[in-house]
């Protein structure tokens, strides 16, 4: 199954709302497919002028390394090398930090990422999963254990 264009914006449109519906600072938020080309994109107004760039690089980094930012942020603690490495292999493009949320098929196959930036991390990766659920789709944000 490949993310569809009605998928990456059922996601956008889910995500936003639950960042309305919750007080969160404005956001950017980016749904790219399984290729990391970008499906999806907007920011909220007030978004501050590179949070789209990060939104973009927690999807990236997350589609970039197969797993959701929570992992790669417990990674930049414990492997800082390679957290720098693979940021260079990927052409300067991963943020590390809790946001990135890879997107699954019901059946586990990986078909995109989505890359929230704005409000604290936590809050960010909760907006993209509720935008994940919104479409019917499963949210795999990493572990951080």
């Amino acid at each position: 199954m490949n993310l569809t264009l009605q998928q990456a914006q059922t996601i956008l449109v889910g995500a936003l709302s639950y960042a309305e519906q919750n007080g969160m600072n404005p956001v950017a938020i980016h749904v790219l497919d399984a290729r990391g080309v970008l499906k999806a994109m907007a920011a909220m107004d007030g978004t501050s002028l590179r949070r789209s760039d990060i939104a973009f690089g927690k999807a990236h980094g997350a589609i970039g390394l197969g797993m959701g930012s929570r992992s790669l942020f417990k990674r930049a603690k414990e492997q800082a090398f390679f957290i720098a490495a693979a940021t260079d292999a990927i052409g300067g493009k991963l943020i590390p930090v809790p946001g990135g949320v890879l997107i699954r098929d019901i059946a586990g196959s990986l078909i995109g990422a989505v890359g929230i930036s704005g409000c604290t991390s936590d809050n960010d990766e909760a907006a993209a999963l509720a935008g994940i659920e919104a479409a019917g789709l499963v949210g795999d944000p990493g572990s951080d254990t």
